[in-house]
């Protein structure tokens, strides 16, 4: 897992899993604390989530509205929008552009 950027936007790649959670949290957490206004996250580099990765996300996402920020989610991987829509979590964060159509439950 890496991320890079600075408090207004991140860029996370590579795996968001119990492995990597702690410096993730960190790093995100600082991000949170040092900045103003929008924390954009780009998850266009993320491989793959687990449970705790997300856990990570939706905490950064409170810790954000403390501090009177939004987290905003850019480039989520279609895999990863699926597991948003089924956990109805997309309608709680924000994120870019909204999601695929095809990561949308059928009516």
């Amino acid at each position: 897992m890496h991320i890079r950027g600075d408090h207004a936007e991140l860029v996370v790649g590579g795996r968001l899993d119990v492995r990597s959670a702690a410096d993730a949290r960190a790093a995100l957490h600082t991000a949170v604390d040092s900045g103003r206004g929008d924390l954009l996250l780009d998850l266009s580099e993320l491989d793959s989530w687990d449970a705790t990765g997300l856990g990570v996300i939706m905490g950064v996402h409170r810790r954000a509205g403390r501090a009177g920020r939004r987290l905003v989610l850019r480039g989520v991987p279609p895999q990863l929008q699926r597991v948003l829509v089924a956990t109805r979590l997309h309608r709680i964060l924000a994120i870019e552009g909204g999601l695929a159509a095809e990561a949308l439950p059928r009516v």
